[in-house]
């Protein structure tokens, strides 16, 4: 799950066996093609896709398997890829790239600020379900507008299939999942009360408000207002995740409620889009302008909290098999230690507290694999350690980290004397060792490509050889090295890794910038 509060970082993770299709890369892709044209691998669901995907492994793998750059297109504003489509100014401009170089697919013409994209999520119909409307079954973008529409647009043609008008009196700014392709949660900018304000006694009890739409078919659950009143006054965020009302304070604190007893609770009227609505002394159509939709949750209680924790810039990650989850103890002197705590009782697991040695600009960072393997991956400037959860046998209610395998960049350690001399004539050698970034190749993204169970690691020489890149290849489950790709572009070192950091693909996010494909 992606970033899921704007100015804090918590992470709700499932997880699931995955499955190595690494195993069958030995296979010889004659053999393949010849047993799927006989008919060999049976009906069952997903077989031939998986064989496909073996072959696809194979050879973007194999050492004769080179790349070459076939397209070029600068942007002034963020490249988004999605699904074979790659996405300028704002979606307004749309490239397919599953042809042998990319082509214009619509190009849309300029909107007035006030039509602009502020989110956008790209939404798919689920595989099996039947659904209202032929469009249903087809991808879309769910998008926010700057004038509060929240609308979904085909991704062939950009046309409008639905909108729903959202309100007047509140901006909606921001857009994520609740649950995955099942739920949307649409979030309004905090409510900031002037100086002015205050000082005549016009206190905003409500920092924000939070909508929830089903989809497909599009249905409005129901929007709450986050009140200081009810929460607390150090109130600073708050979403929707994962089924779970996910609320952090200034001092560090994560408190986790239900939604769905909140919503059982506190839902004072059921409201249908497109339906005659009464609210407030105000009758109108739900969705539609100037009505929007009503804050028909509200909340007049504190729900039971289902788990609270403190840490530094509330960030808390939750994952791993059984649940466990990730902070960074709320001191600043504790900045780059992480523990890894069981969530049942908040006791810290053995070999729990994870650290690493940074010389670097760039701090380490860690996370759930997002594989659903239950394991962590722990991510420096000059190695990657892939962490697992294993049951300790003498304790079966604690658990212990162990180290799966290490990845290091291609490097050796080395400590520069400095001589200096004193006024007395005196010569001191001083040793001192430089930022990593300066005199070494270090390792700015990381990825997990799920359909071929490979990890994708971008490596970056020092800033004085002009930033060279290189992408590798390692296998998902052992970290056995596979293959690296040059790559021609020197790396932006100004951009640094934060600003991709999060993004579901890096091969992806390679491919929106250089666009390479297989030169066999």
């Amino acid at each position: 799950m992606d970033n899921l509060i704007s100015k804090s970082s918590v992470k709700i993770c499932g997880t699931r066996k995955s499955t190595n299709i690494s195993c069958l890369r030995k296979v010889n892709n004659c053999c393949i093609l010849t047993a799927r044209s006989l008919g060999l691998y049976g009906n069952e669901v997903g077989s031939i896709h998986r064989k496909n995907l073996t072959i696809l492994r194979q050879l973007i793998c194999q050492n004769t398997t080179t790349f070459e750059r076939v397209w070029t297109k600068q942007s002034n504003s963020p490249v988004v890829y999605e699904k074979g489509k790659i996405y300028f100014d704002n979606y307004r401009c749309c490239f397919i790239s599953t042809g042998p170089q990319p082509s214009l697919l619509y190009k849309l013409p300029k909107l007035h600020t006030s039509g602009k994209i502020e989110d956008a999520l790209l939404c798919e119909s689920p595989v099996g379900e039947m659904l209202p409307k032929p469009s249903d079954h087809k991808p879309a973008i769910m998008a926010l507008t700057a004038n509060n529409w929240f609308i979904r647009t085909s991704t062939r043609t950009a046309e409008i299939i639905e909108k729903v008008y959202l309100s007047s009196q509140w901006k909606f700014r921001y857009l994520t999942w609740d649950n995955t392709q099942e739920t949307v949660v649409l979030k309004t900018t905090q409510n900031k009360v002037t100086a002015v304000a205050r000082a005549g006694g016009n206190q905003h009890s409500i920092l924000l408000h939070l909508a929830l739409f089903s989809v497909l078919p599009l249905a409005f659950v129901g929007m709450m207002g986050i009140d200081k009143k009810i929460f607390g006054n150090n109130v600073t965020d708050a979403t929707v995740s994962q089924g779970l009302l996910i609320v952090t304070h200034s001092v560090g604190l994560v408190k986790l409620y239900s939604f769905q007893w909140i919503v059982e609770k506190f839902t004072q009227k059921q409201c249908i889009l497109g339906q005659n609505c009464e609210w407030n002394n105000t009758t109108g159509i739900v969705g539609a302008p100037p009505f929007g939709i009503p804050c028909n949750i509200k909340i007049t209680d504190c729900p039971p909290v289902l788990f609270e924790v403190a840490c530094l810039e509330s960030a808390l990650q939750i994952g791993g098999y059984p649940w466990h989850y990730i902070i960074t103890p709320n001191k600043q002197n504790q900045k780059g230690t992480y523990h890894i705590c069981s969530l049942k009782d908040k006791k810290l697991a053995e070999n729990g507290i994870q650290e690493m040695q940074c010389c670097s600009l760039e701090t380490d960072w860690i996370y759930f694999h997002p594989d659903d393997s239950g394991r962590i991956m722990h991510i420096g400037p000059t190695q990657i350690n892939v962490l697992q959860l294993t049951e300790r046998s003498e304790d079966k209610q604690r658990w212990k980290v162990l180290q799966a395998f290490t990845i290091l960049s291609k490097r050796e350690r080395k400590v520069e004397n400095s001589v200096m001399v004193t006024a007395y004539g005196r010569v001191v050698k001083r040793q001192f060792a430089q930022l990593d970034d300066e005199q070494y190749e270090t390792f700015k993204m990381v990825d997990y490509e799920d359909e071929l169970e490979l990890l994708t690691v971008l490596a970056v020489a020092p800033t004085d050889n002009e930033g060279n890149a290189r992408l590798d290849f390692y296998d998902n489950q052992t970290g056995t090295f596979i293959k690296s790709v040059s790559i021609s572009e020197p790396w932006d070192v100004k951009a640094g890794a934060n600003e991709f950091r999060g993004n579901s693909d890096i091969v992806d996010n390679i491919i929106t910038v250089m666009l390479e494909v297989l030169n066999t």
